[in-house]
């Protein structure tokens, strides 16, 4: 069964991420990174090959094998059951429109009737624990550039050094895949409280104000995680998205479904077939309970 070649479709995403690089405002202030149809023509004129590369079988019998593709690893898979719909998920103008629309509207709405709640929040941080109210956290990023996600500190400042006196070697080998332990030292009184209630994520709806996230896609990860936990395929997926504050992982399970496993990429990587913006009402209506019962919050 031929695999997709994804690796070509990841470099046209990356190559139109570097072009657009030098315009950081046009960037995040609209989709209009998003692939364009001649684009979407180059990516799917990467699957025809000449018969010496498809073993001289006729169109008709490689759309038929086709029609099933699987991507095989040992920490996740995907199964794209047609070609053809997941190349034209890399071009659905309507919906990217709709989505940073709804996205403008609603973040800079939620900024304004939440800031009492922000302020407050603020002053906790500040008041309780020595160093900045928000800390930027190096995140990748859509077409794979590093972006920089907004939370409130939930952590004391010498954190590192906290992680290698406190942790012992089961802690420090979870904190390296996951990026998050079990009873962390590190976190604050008032940390705890925020990351428990997901209050610490608030500032990233400034990240979907900008443009550099959105509401819903998969959650923003460091490098480290993206190179170690993804596949080349599933980097090429990861890249063509914007990362999101509501996702399937953060819906489903949060910190229970876990990168070791590999349930973590599967949900993540699911969600680019699925999106649309039914789907994304959908998993942020799904998401209210979640953060309520504190289901995987650490």
């Amino acid at each position: 069964m031929r695999r997709p070649r994804i690796e070509g479709n990841r470099k046209i995403v990356m190559e139109n991420s570097e072009n657009d690089g030098h315009n950081c405002n046009a960037e995040e202030s609209s989709e209009a990174d998003e692939p364009s149809i001649s684009e979407e023509k180059e990516i799917l004129a990467l699957n025809e090959r000449p018969d010496s590369e498809t073993g001289g079988l006729s169109q008709a019998e490689l759309d038929e094998r086709d029609a099933e593709a699987h991507f095989y690893d040992t920490t996740q898979t995907i199964q794209i059951k047609n070609l053809k719909h997941y190349y034209k998920n890399f071009h659905k103008p309507v919906y990217f429109f709709v989505k940073r629309c709804f996205d403008l509207f609603v973040s800079f709405l939620l900024i304004i009737i939440l800031s009492p709640l922000l302020l407050i929040v603020a002053l906790l941080v500040k008041c309780t624990s020595k160093g900045p109210i928000i800390f930027a956290d190096k995140r990748v990023g859509k077409g794979g550039k590093t972006i920089h996600v907004y939370k409130f500190r939930s952590m004391y400042v010498d954190a590192e050094d906290r992680l290698k006196k406190y942790l012992t070697p089961e802690q420090y080998r979870q904190w390296q895949v996951e990026r998050k332990v079990d009873n962390d030292p590190r976190i604050t009184k008032v940390g705890k409280f925020i990351r428990k209630t997901s209050i610490d994520e608030l500032p990233q709806l400034f990240n979907i104000l900008f443009g550099s996230m959105s509401f819903v896609g998969p959650r923003p990860i460091s490098k480290m995680e993206f190179d170690e936990n993804y596949t080349p395929e599933g980097q090429a997926i990861l890249n063509a998205m914007k990362p999101g504050l509501f996702s399937n992982w953060a819906v489903r399970g949060r910190s229970n479904v876990t990168f070791q496993s590999g349930e973590r990429q599967k949900l993540e990587l699911e969600y680019f077939n699925k999106r649309s913006v039914w789907y994304d009402i959908k998993l942020m209506f799904l998401l209210i309970p979640a953060v309520f019962s504190h289901n995987g919050a650490k």
